[in-house]
């Protein structure tokens, strides 16, 4: 898997909803935003959030998409240093709202802190793939990574492949690739036409996941 599944995650989510509470953030709507003194961390329950930060010349840098199951805005949690990015509601979200001092407290039971200790070590992994994934491949190649972890961590199963429904515009999904709005909608022209995907308004199937992956290692 590219990152690590939100499922292993039940001792600290478990916690973060005994002492946390409900709250809605309407699409658009900044959960935090980088600078802010990390006081909250979020267990997200429904919705997807946006990670971005700003870059010189005040471009924003899609950094993640979190779903269901995940927390965000741990780090700053952990080290109490002011938040390095910002986090969006990307559609109407729900999320288990709690004190940073919490997520401190269930970190003091093992299997709660080796559930942290394998998102993080998973993350480090992710960044050093996409180090390496923005120096060797092509548009092409990055643009099918994001559609693999995209339908690894949210896809569902359906006759026709695997279907991932999410509201990621095609400019946050080229941010995302650190490319261009127009060479990702080349590349994912070039992914129909090899019959790897199929695309909706704001949805994708992955009718070819093997065809895919090889596309994301530039073996095509």
């Amino acid at each position: 898997m590219l990152v690590e599944p939100a499922d292993t995650q039940k001792v600290l989510g478990n916690a973060l909803r005994r002492d946390g509470r409900i709250v809605e953030f309407r699409r658009g709507q900044a959960l935090f935003v980088a600078g802010d003194l990390a006081e909250r961390v979020f267990l997200i329950d429904l919705g997807y959030v946006l990670l971005t930060c700003t870059a010189a010349g005040g471009r924003e840098i899609v950094l993640a998409v979190s779903g269901p199951g995940d927390v965000v805005g741990e780090l700053s949690a952990l080290d109490r240093e002011p938040r390095s990015a910002s986090a969006f509601a990307l559609d109407d979200v729900r999320a288990v709202v709690a004190a940073g001092s919490v997520l401190m407290r269930a970190l003091e039971d093992v299997v709660a802190a080796h559930e942290l200790i394998r998102v993080l070590a998973a993350r480090l992994r992710d960044g050093n793939r996409k180090q390496l994934e923005f120096a060797t491949l092509n548009t092409l190649g990055r643009v099918a990574w994001r559609l693999l972890e995209l339908s690894e961590r949210f896809g569902q199963p359906t006759p026709e492949g695997i279907a991932v429904q999410l509201p990621l515009s095609q400019d946050q999904l080229a941010s995302w690739c650190a490319a261009s709005r127009e060479s990702t909608v080349k590349a994912l022209g070039a992914l129909r036409s090899l019959h790897c995907i199929t695309t909706g308004r704001r949805s994708v199937v992955i009718s070819d996941v093997e065809g895919l992956r090889r596309q994301a290692h530039g073996l095509a």
